[in-house]
């Protein structure tokens, strides 16, 4: 059987590098895709760094952001080059690679959403089709933009005889409602990782909690939950998506002061744990009541601290990760994006309106060719 070979190139809101996988999406064994080769390139230091101040107005931010898009290039093509090098492939044997680019706007209430990236650069460095701006059709047809992973979701997850709910815990976390024969809903959750990673950076100097370990050594703050609960955002009915536009480090200061600021370092870092889980069982509950297993994909499925507070949270339902369906936890939204250049490049449609609230349905991304 000939190969129908995609690669997808993704950078998340966690900030903790970039993974790329080359896919086959040709039918193989009933399941939609194949996974051929996958890597993983860590953000140098400095690049990190500058990416997060650029989440805010700043001198000279223009070129800043420019060299800063050059610099997620190359490592983009590298990522690239890493995963063709894996699956014994080279850039001919690519139909196109979907690459996101690194999110540093999202207001699709004013019509903005901006993902850093040169995919020009990436199409020359790589030799191959690059697919790129993905949010942006999306957002000018009145949708929100994101999440763009529930159909991927649907195609690759979904099952005729359970109700499954795919929850991506990155910096921000969104779920897709997965019941049998009915519409896909999807929509963002609330904040992920983004959160206690910036708290663990502020007070330990790591750019993440690994595995939790030092959430698990607080107590959750029952006042500053209630108070980080409280926002609108979490209430507010799909659909809806958020970035680090409105959950950032001064959001939580303002809180953590709000309460007094007399908790213990650790102790915020549990309760930041706890919103997350607690938005996103709040949200099942509230959109998916009758699922009967959740899966999780995504950096937070790595986070144990979390996923305890999950699976008390969503009991009785059965909770799991992607890994127990043979796709590995960071690998999916790379091939949600493989998959979207290869819906773009055959001129197909790839939001649900249901999902973005956009006005119908939009091929999405630009097209620079090899």
């Amino acid at each position: 059987m000939a190969r129908d070979c995609f690669a997808g190139v993704m950078s998340g809101t966690s900030l903790d590098g970039v993974d790329a996988v080359v896919a086959d999406f040709a039918a193989t064994g009933g399941k939609p895709c194949r996974t051929l080769g996958a890597a993983h390139v860590g953000l140098p230091t400095m690049l990190r760094d500058e990416l997060l101040a650029l989440q805010l107005p700043g001198k000279n931010e223009l070129a800043r952001a420019g060299s800063a898009a050059n610099m997620l290039a190359e490592l983009y093509a590298d990522a690239i080059a890493r995963a063709l090098a894996e699956a014994k492939l080279t850039a001919t044997d690519v139909k196109a690679a979907g690459v996101h680019g690194q999110t540093l706007r999202h207001r699709p209430d004013l019509g903005i959403t901006v993902q850093l990236n040169n995919a020009a650069r990436v199409a020359e460095k790589t030799g191959m089709t690059i697919v790129a701006d993905f949010r942006s059709r999306d957002v000018a047809a009145g949708g929100q933009g994101a999440p763009l992973v529930p159909a991927f979701h649907a195609a690759l997850f979904a099952r005729k005889d359970r109700h499954r709910v795919i929850v991506n815990i990155g910096g921000i976390a969104n779920m897709t409602d997965l019941p049998p024969g009915g519409p896909v809903l999807g929509f963002d959750t609330g904040p992920g990782n983004a959160l206690s990673d910036l708290w663990c950076a502020r007070n330990r100097g790591a750019t993440f909690d690994a595995q939790g370990s030092w959430a698990a050594t607080g107590k959750v703050v029952p006042a500053l939950l209630d108070l980080l609960l409280a926002d609108p955002f979490f209430k507010a009915p799909p659909p809806k998506s958020t970035h680090r536009d409105k959950f950032n480090l001064q959001w939580l200061e303002e809180k953590v002061r709000a309460t007094r600021g007399k908790e213990e370092a650790e102790d915020v870092q549990a309760t930041l744990v706890a919103l997350t889980a607690r938005t996103i069982a709040d949200a099942i509950r509230l959109h998916a009541n009758d699922a009967t297993e959740v899966l999780i994909c995504g950096g937070g499925a790595n986070n144990a601290s979390l996923m305890r507070d999950l699976a008390q949270e969503l009991k009785p339902r059965r909770l799991g990760t992607t890994a127990d369906e043979g796709v590995a936890v960071e690998q999916v939204e790379a091939l949600a994006f493989a998959w979207l250049a290869r819906e773009a490049l055959a001129g197909r449609p790839g939001n649900l309106p249901a999902v973005t609230g956009a006005k119908g349905p939009r091929v999405l991304g630009a097209i620079y060719p090899r």
